[in-house]
């Protein structure tokens, strides 16, 4: 798996951060989780894709996605996506 991933969550002041993982500055603030995701998503797919977590307002992980061209040595059985 890549070592490009990136995870949304919620940051204490409301806003959505899009961060790559390890690093200590989100890459892009959001007012919504559907526009943090949309920024991730599109930086993993310019960047060669990853893993894309998103979490929820509790800060448990609601959602994880492999973005191509990267691939899942394990892809799951459901289709969320």
């Amino acid at each position: 798996m890549a070592k490009n991933n990136r995870t949304v969550s919620k940051r204490p002041d409301g806003t959505w951060a899009n961060k790559l993982d390890g690093a200590e500055r989100a890459s892009s603030l959001h007012p919504t989780q559907k526009a943090a995701e949309k920024a991730a998503r599109q930086m993993l797919e310019r960047t060669g894709g990853g893993e894309l977590k998103t979490k929820g307002e509790d800060g448990k992980i609601r959602s994880k996605d492999t973005i191509p061209p990267a691939r899942d040595p394990f892809p799951p059985r459901d289709r969320e996506h």
